[in-house]
């Protein structure tokens, strides 16, 4: 299971994505830079344990009201072949020396494993606490489950656009929108989504809104 290190990283997650984040198609345009603070997530384990997963919620309050947007991430001890586009930046780790972190989309680990926990094969773990899985994150499948193309998980055709991340699991297979900007759910289907990964945030106030991380749609509605 996760092994989460209580040591220091530098420069840290947040300063990371403090410039990344306004490079990026979903972001709203603030009049100032990323005010960030993280708020919610949870991580899910690599099998192999060479690859830190986490699907990280940060909140910015740069504009005029909070956004919210959710950052899958991973974390690796060499550079990722053929990623560099993804490549949000190097930090180093108190414990496990130089980490290279990428946006997680289009890490084929990330995306494995993902499709593991919406298959049941996965279990959702705390973003914060070793060796503790996390309940309050659900993964649901309409009807008999769904397939993927054999292969298709390790090269996802990914299209990052102002409406998010879409992961086309090959030719006719399944497809993956990760949703980019969260906001609550609002008790409403996606239309033609066959399954979602639904977990918490906090809000300013103290509170906790509810929304989906990721949409499963069939291969006849994902274009």
């Amino acid at each position: 299971m996760s092994i989460i290190h209580k040591t220091t990283m530098s420069p840290t997650k947040l300063e990371l994505l403090t410039p990344w984040l306004p490079q990026q198609p979903w972001y709203a345009a603030a009049r100032r830079p990323p005010e960030l603070s993280r708020v919610g997530g949870f991580r899910l384990d690599d099998p192999e344990g060479e690859v830190g997963i986490e699907f990280m919620v940060v909140r910015d309050d740069a504009g005029d009201q909070p956004a919210w947007y959710h950052v899958p991430m991973t974390y690796r001890a060499a550079p990722l072949d053929g990623a560099e586009r993804a490549l949000i930046g190097t930090t180093e780790h108190g414990v496990l020396g130089q980490r290279w972190i990428y946006d997680g989309p289009y890490d084929p680990v990330l995306v494995t494993q993902l499709i593991a926990l919406l298959q049941g094969r996965a279990e959702p773990q705390a973003q914060s606490e070793s060796h503790t899985p996390d309940p309050s994150v659900t993964a649901e499948v309409t009807g008999s489950g769904f397939d993927v193309p054999a292969g298709a998980a390790g090269a996802p055709a990914v299209a990052n656009g102002p409406d998010g991340t879409r992961l086309l699991l090959g030719d006719g297979g399944p497809a993956l929108q990760v949703t980019r900007v969260l906001r609550p759910e609002s008790g409403t289907e996606s239309t033609g989504a066959r399954g979602h990964v639904s977990a918490g945030w906090r809000l300013p106030e103290g509170g906790e809104a509810r929304g989906r991380y990721v949409v499963l749609y069939d291969g006849d509605t994902a274009s």
